[in-house]
């Protein structure tokens, strides 16, 4: 298949809607499956890498491309060049793929640190509040006995200050 088979054919992928691109690709599969050429090896491994509908697979495709680059006498220069390319473009994806995940996992676990560490700082803010409130409570109950004391005092004070005279 010429390089200009091979885009159009990947241009039709990218454009037809999804029950197309779903037919377009089992075709490909059928292709590939009754004879395993190195076209249609070439062919079923660019549909798989392209992006953005269900029957992406970079990881197959990647395989499938390494594996014709590692007989690259089986491929016409243009094939090859295309292979290559298509390789390093879905090694960088799913390079990328990989650091969005650690970086996400990165994000999510010092989200969670983060979220544990206010959530310590507001269980000990929450703990020291109630040792207040109770010290404030005790602090009332004695003001209070004070205040009864004295009261009881001040009601004495007369009764005794009559029984002097």
């Amino acid at each position: 298949m010429a390089l200009a088979g091979y885009l159009e054919t990947l241009q039709r992928l990218m454009l037809s809607p999804p029950a197309e691109q779903a037919e377009m690709m089992a075709q490909t599969q059928r292709e590939f499956d009754l004879a395993p050429t190195p076209s249609h090896q070439l062919r079923l491994a660019l549909a798989l890498a392209v992006p953005g509908h269900t029957g992406t697979d970079l990881a197959r495709a990647q395989r499938l491309l390494r594996e014709l680059l590692a007989a690259p006498e089986t491929l016409l220069p243009v094939e090859r060049a295309l292979a290559f390319l298509e390789l390093q473009k879905v090694d960088s994806q799913l390079t990328l793929t990989a650091e969005n995940r650690r970086l996400q996992s990165d994000a999510s676990r010092a989200d969670r640190e983060r979220l544990a560490a206010v959530n310590k700082r507001l269980q000990a803010e929450l703990d020291e509040n109630a040792r207040l409130r109770k010290e404030l409570s005790e602090a009332r109950a004695k003001l209070d006995a004070i205040a009864n004391i004295e009261k009881s005092l001040s009601e004495r004070k007369p009764n005794t200050e009559g029984r002097t005279q």
